[in-house]
């Protein structure tokens, strides 16, 4: 018999550096690129601007940083919304769904 025993992170390894993938990097280098074009761009070298100046990569950051049992936060806010979004229907089965039926008909 062929038993393979497969590590529980054996996924990771079709990941850029382990961690990222191209969308993440993408995101990534973007929130970076648009940093650096608002720090030459913006005016302003108080708190607030500065604070405005690093919001894209703040972000970006914020969005592939990694969390437990998905893969990234971002991974996480796209389930999220699959989930909020979708029509769900529960169809009420187990013991109370006939307690009340049987007791009446028994009288």
């Amino acid at each position: 018999m062929n038993m393979y025993l497969i590590p529980a992170n054996s996924k990771k390894g079709q990941l850029i550096f382990n961690i990222f993938r191209w969308f993440d990097l993408l995101l990534l280098l973007m929130g970076a690129f648009f940093t650096v074009v608002f720090m030459f761009i913006l005016p302003g070298d108080n708190i607030i601007m500065l604070a405005i100046k690093l919001l894209p990569l703040g972000l970006a950051i914020l969005l592939v940083m990694p969390m437990p049992y998905y893969h990234n936060v971002l991974v996480f806010l796209q389930e999220a919304v699959i989930f909020l979004t979708s029509q769900r229907q529960y169809n009420w089965k187990g013991w109370c769904a006939t307690y009340g039926i049987d007791e009446q008909s028994k009288n």
